[in-house]
């Protein structure tokens, strides 16, 4: 029950996260949108590791987890023009 719960969280986090980035609504926007991309990162490294079948989505999220949270610093994080 956890691990679909898991796994179907991340699939729907992810999609919304991606609409949310897509849209381009803004700094802040896309920073929130990497937040729930960061959740669904989390989620799907626990569904893959507690899922024997499923270390490759595990390890690829732990990528993808970095990746976000680099979104999230750039976008919520870090002030706007700042290099």
């Amino acid at each position: 029950m956890l691990t679909t719960a898991l796994q179907y969280y991340g699939a729907a986090a992810g999609a919304i996260a991606a609409l949310i980035v897509s849209l381009d609504l803004g700094r802040r926007w896309t920073g929130f949108g990497f937040v729930i991309f960061v959740t669904s990162s989390i989620a799907l490294i626990a569904w893959g590791f507690l899922n024997p079948e499923a270390k490759g989505i595990g390890w690829q999220n732990v990528l993808l987890f970095v990746i976000n949270v680099v979104g999230v610093y750039r976008y919520l994080i870090r002030k706007k023009g700042a290099d």
